[in-house]
C-alpha cells in the first residue's frame, strides 16, 4: 500500500469557479445541491444532513448541530473556508439563511434528480420563486478527475486487489470445506476493511454455479461446487472514493464445454473494450466494440447490461458506457468495462477493470489477475 503523505491534495477549491460555466449552461445563476455527494464534492463536507446553495463561485452550507465543528474543520481542511460560509441551525434557521444568501439572485437552480416534488414544492415556497429543475450540473464537473481523486481511487483499488489475493486460497479448498457464497463475501469485506477500506463501495456480489447467470446476485448459503463458475464482483471505499473489480472463477481448475468458451469470448470482450478506452472515443464506441465481439460469439442476446459506467465518489456516475452513451471520453475521466454473458441455469462470466482515460489511451487501476482457475 501506498503511504498516505504520496496522495496529492484534492483540488477542491478549483471547483466552485469551475461549476459557474456549467451554471451558465443550465440557464441559472444560483444551485440548490441537495445531493451529498456533490455536496462533498464542492465543499469537502461528508455528514448525512446538508445543503449547499451556490452563487457566483461563493457557497453556504447548512446544517444541524451535530456537525458544527465537521463541518467546520472540513470546509477548512480542502481549503475553502473563504468560499464556504456555514450556517448551523434547526431547519427554519437552516431556511431562513438559504433565503438571505439567494436574495437578489435570479433563476435558482434545484437539483431534479435527487428532489422529490413534494421536497422541490417545499424549496420553492421557502425561497418564495419559481425554481429551475437542473440535471447533472455537479455531476458533469465530477466527470474529470484531479489527481487527488485519482490517488484515492487507485488506493481503493488496491486495497480490493490485496483483500481479493488474501481470500483468494478459500476458493481453491471450497469444492471440500463447504464454503459458501455468504462466508466468501464476508471473508472478502472483512480483507478490505483490515487493509484500510472505509467500508465496501457496494454490496459485495459472490455468485457460483447457476446463480452467476445472475448480474446482480445477493450472496446466498449456496455451497462452492468443482467446476462452477464463480462471479466475484466488489469494491473498496477510500477517503470517499471508490473502487469496482469483478473477475470470474473456476472451481478446481479450468472450465469445460460451453463455459469454456463463454469465458474465452467474454475476456476476449473486456480486452478489445478496454483497447477502445482513449480519449476522444465516445463511450458508445467502446460498448460496440465489446458488444460485437459477443454478437459475433452468438451471445449478443445474453449480454444484458451496459458495458460500464464511471465511478468515482458514487459506484455508479456518469458518463455511462452503453449503447445509448453519448459522452466523449477525456483525459481523467474514469470508467469501468465490464461485458458479460448470463446463460440461466448454465452460470454466467463477468470480468471488470475501472480505467482511467488518458492522453493516449487508458490505464487500469485495478490489476487483479484474469487466470481462471481458483
Amino acid at each position: 500500500m501506498t503511504d498516505d503523505s504520496t496522495l496529492a491534495p484534492l483540488e477542491v477549491a478549483r471547483r466552485l469557479p469551475g461549476l459557474a460555466e456549467r451554471l451558465e449552461e443550465a440557464e441559472v445563476d444560483a444551485l440548490v445541491v441537495t445531493t451529498l455527494a456533490n455536496v462533498r464534492y464542492l465543499s469537502g463536507f461528508t455528514g448525512s444532513a446538508g445543503v449547499l446553495v451556490v452563487s457566483d463561485g461563493q457557497a453556504l452550507l447548512t446544517t444541524d448541530g451535530r456537525y458544527r465543528t465537521q463541518s467546520a474543520e472540513q470546509v477548512a481542511r480542502v481549503g475553502v473556508a473563504d468560499r464556504v460560509a456555514i450556517e448551523i441551525g434547526a431547519a427554519s434557521v437552516q431556511r431562513d439563511a438559504a433565503k438571505a444568501f439567494l436574495s437578489g439572485v435570479g433563476r435558482v437552480g434545484l437539483e431534479a434528480d435527487d428532489v422529490s416534488w413534494s421536497a422541490s414544492n417545499r424549496w420553492a415556497d421557502v425561497l418564495e420563486r419559481e425554481l429551475v429543475p437542473t440535471s447533472g450540473v455537479v455531476e458533469a464537473l465530477r466527470e474529470v478527475k484531479d489527481d487527488g481523486e485519482l490517488d484515492r481511487m487507485r488506493r481503493a483499488a488496491a486495497i480490493a486487489d490485496a483483500a481479493l489475493g488474501e481470500v483468494l486460497p478459500l476458493l481453491g479448498e471450497a469444492d471440500s470445506t463447504g464454503l459458501t457464497e455468504e462466508e466468501f463475501a464476508l471473508a472478502l469485506d472483512t480483507a478490505m476493511r483490515r487493509l484500510g477500506a472505509e467500508g465496501t463501495a457496494f454490496d459485495t456480489i459472490v455468485a457460483t454455479g447457476p446463480n452467476s447467470a445472475k448480474p446482480h446476485h445477493h450472496p446466498t448459503d449456496r455451497v462452492f461446487q468443482r467446476g462452477d463458475p464463480v462471479v466475484v464482483d466488489f469494491g473498496a471505499i477510500f477517503e470517499g472514493y471508490r473502487s469496482d473489480m469483478t473477475r470470474t472463477f473456476c472451481i478446481g481448475g479450468e472450465p469445460t464445454g460451453e463455459l469454456a468458451r463463454v469465458f474465452e469470448v467474454v475476456g476476449s470482450s473486456q480486452r478489445a473494450g478496454v483497447a477502445a478506452v482513449r480519449a476522444g472515443a465516445t463511450a458508445k464506441e467502446v460498448d460496440d466494440v465489446c458488444r460485437q465481439v459477443i454478437t459475433e460469439a452468438g451471445w449478443g442476446d445474453r449480454f444484458e447490461h451496459g458495458t460500464g459506467h464511471g465511478v468515482g465518489l458514487d459506484i455508479h456516475e456518469a458518463p455511462t458506457v452503453s449503447p445509448l452513451g453519448t459522452a466523449i471520453l477525456a483525459p481523467g475521466v474514469v470508467v469501468t468495462v465490464e461485458p458479460g454473458i448470463y446463460l440461466p441455469g448454465v452460470g454466467g462470466v463477468r470480468i471488470e477493470d475501472t480505467l482511467v482515460v488518458t492522453e493516449d489511451g487508458s490505464q487500469p487501476l485495478t490489476h487483479f489477475t484474469k487466470d481462471v482457475a481458483a
